[in-house]
């Protein structure tokens, strides 16, 4: 590669498809998905030196690492941050982190694996296609189902030059969604938008179908790019985003 300052990796597995990415100057040079949420832990490894191999670059050409840090799956969260703190313990390269609520909002564009099943209900062929970008400039309001009512939530504007964060995310309930300020013009996307689709289109707000609202390491990588901010401070004492304030006894997955 031609310098540190121009080679990132990025990976995420907050939700059922992981996915990994090298990038250079904002152009993706190798990606990787993982299918089965059960083997992120056993697969994100082999993932992630796979990338580096495909795209010509080695672990000591990395200017740093990308990771999303949740909310989601419980499991994909955490394995997605100790690998990051591994590899830049390992590494001394910096890591950044961001939601990855933000990360699926800002996945539009973002071409898929084929055969991807998606969620319950998702209509066959769609994975064929790149993810369904919303109305440029529209707010995305984006859901991942935590079961029953319980959502993990957060509205972001995702534009050619920024990021703005509308809603901060959180875990919450999808009555308290409906029933908040709802930016004006938002899309909803995400699994829990989907699962939730009729009772928010009878609140008369749009429900982009998946894959839209999907968590991608090149939604990462974007983020990267359009609000690349300081890196962690203390990696080794960072922990990721598993907001799960719910009651006991009703906890999320």
């Amino acid at each position: 590669m031609n310098g540190r300052s121009r080679t990132i990796l990025a990976f995420d597995t907050s939700s059922r498809l992981g996915s990994v990415i090298v990038t250079a100057n904002g152009k993706v040079l190798a990606r990787a998905f993982l299918r089965s949420p059960r083997r992120h832990a056993a697969r994100l490894l082999p993932a992630i030196r796979g990338v580096l191999v495909a795209s010509g670059a080695q672990l000591g050409d990395l200017a740093g690492i990308v990771v999303g840090s949740g909310p989601g799956s419980f499991t994909g969260v955490r394995v997605a941050a100790a690998t990051a703190k591994g590899l830049t313990e390992g590494c001394g390269v910096p890591i950044w982190t961001y939601s990855s609520l933000a990360a699926a909002a800002a996945s539009e564009g973002v071409w898929l694996p084929a055969g991807w099943s998606g969620p319950a209900g998702w209509r066959k062929g769609h994975e064929d296609r790149a993810v369904e970008p919303p109305e440029p400039g529209s707010p995305c309001y984006v859901l991942f189902d935590a079961r029953a009512d319980r959502v993990y939530a957060g509205c972001f504007r995702v534009g050619p030059a920024s990021v703005d964060v509308l809603v901060p995310p959180s875990a919450t309930r999808l009555g308290e969604v409906l029933s908040s300020a709802i930016p004006e013009g938002a899309i909803f996307a995400g699994d829990g938008a989907f699962r939730h689709a009729a009772a928010i289109g009878r609140r008369g707000w749009r429900v982009v179908p998946p894959p839209a609202g999907l968590p991608t390491a090149e939604g990462l990588a974007r983020l990267f790019t359009l609000m690349p901010g300081p890196p962690v401070d203390n990696a080794r004492a960072w922990e990721p985003e598993y907001l799960r304030p719910w009651r006991a006894g009703a906890a999320g997955p």
